[in-house]
């Protein structure tokens, strides 16, 4: 995360994968999505994937030592962790990790109101790393239990009312767009007490495959599962589980 050029605050910035296996969701992934890794700078147990040559997310082999789900996470950038980790306490969220020092930078790991695990990152990004653009994901979603309230809170703490960033509400969501491009969505539905993973409020990935089908099919002969066959409103996509439990969804449409 730490290459060059800032991208605007709030922005997503960055995604993450934490995991238990850091080779067996090598393997995984570099079979389902076609991704190659090399070394990053944070250590033996990081990892960033690459599609076509350029960074698409990281891999952390820090589930089981740092006690957290196998998730995908989503980061934002912020000009001031400090002032962003005060205004989520603040605003009834909590803080669990950090500010921590990682390369050139700090990462923060937090969750909303209603338990949706995300980060933020104070430091230098990727250049040309935009969602719905070149090798960043296809899209980010907040399934959360009221997409309306989501909005006020992180509009709140990474300042979504600025002349960069503008909220778009649509057909129950609220849609998320920077310098006029879309970056992410809020939707409601989720319930904190739901024992499936899905409905529970938490940040989703979405990744462009040419091939919904196809990845389909790697990923169960490569030990994952199929979670939903279709999108809510009948898109050609796949919510997929890897083997240690991490969910995701492969579409063949970008989104943003």
């Amino acid at each position: 995360m730490s290459a060059s050029d800032r991208a605007g605050p709030g922005t997503p910035c960055w995604v993450s994968l934490q995991t238990g296996d850091l080779a067996g969701a090598q393997g995984f992934y570099g079979t389902v999505l076609g991704w190659t890794f090399r070394s990053g700078s944070l250590g033996e147990n990081f990892l960033v994937a690459l599609r076509e040559g350029k960074p698409v997310a990281g891999i952390g082999n820090v589930a089981r030592s740092m006690s957290v789900p196998v998730s995908w996470t989503a980061y934002f950038v912020v000009d001031d962790a400090d002032a962003v980790a005060a205004r989520i306490r603040e605003r009834g969220g909590t803080v669990a990790v950090g500010p921590l020092a990682f390369g050139s930078g700090r990462a923060v790991l937090a969750s909303d109101p209603d338990g949706a695990v995300f980060g933020f990152w104070e430091g230098r990004v990727l250049p040309g790393w935009t969602i719905g653009s070149g090798a960043a994901p296809a899209w980010l979603e907040l399934r959360t239990r009221n997409g309306f309230d989501a909005a006020q809170f992180y509009g709140a703490i990474f300042g979504w009312d600025s002349q960069d960033t503008d909220l778009a509400y649509e057909d129950d969501a609220v849609m998320v767009r920077v310098h006029g491009h879309t970056v992410a969505c809020l939707r409601g539905g989720g319930v904190e007490a739901a024992p499936d993973p899905r409905i529970r409020p938490r940040w989703h990935v979405y990744f462009c495959v040419d091939d919904v089908e196809q990845a389909v099919r790697a990923a169960l002969a490569a030990g994952g599962e199929l979670a939903q066959e279709a999108g809510p409103h009948g898109e050609r996509e796949a919510t997929l589980r890897d083997p240690e439990g991490g969910l995701f969804t492969v579409t063949s449409n970008r989104i943003a």
